[in-house]
């Protein structure tokens, strides 16, 4: 979690209460008041269900907030990154481990890079 508080409140926001809210003012929309007080009495957990109903929603909200600023849709996560040495052994596996995690990594890159292709050539206006 974010160890600011106003970054944790604005995580909590993103991630917990824009779901549900999206969730609430779509169904007063298409069903009204009724269909927002059947899904707090209907339930077992109320609230998780309307979350799993907004999260497409919500998604897009802060994909669309990311365009206007990185970051402020979609929380940017601190890392900590070291330099490993080339020489310090990785976890005791054998070279034909490594070779092997190797030709993995570079299909799963391969797939990676086709389906990058694929979603550019999607989002590329029709001319």
């Amino acid at each position: 979690m974010a160890s600011d508080p106003l970054d944790a409140l604005r995580l909590t926001l993103m991630q917990e209460v824009l779901p549900v809210g999206l969730a609430v003012v779509e169904r007063a929309r298409r069903g009204g008041p009724r269909d927002v007080i059947e899904a707090f009495s209907a339930q077992d957990d109320p609230l998780e269900q309307l979350r799993q109903e907004g999260e497409p929603a919500a998604r897009q909200v802060r994909e669309s907030l990311d365009r206007l600023q990185p970051g402020l849709g979609n929380p940017v996560m601190k890392v900590d990154v070291r330099d490993v040495q080339a020489d310090e052994p990785s976890s005791g596996a054998s070279p034909a481990a490594n070779a092997s995690d190797r030709q993995e990594l570079q299909q799963a890159l391969a797939r990676i890079g086709d389906r990058l292709t694929q979603l550019e050539q999607r989002l590329q206006p029709e001319a």
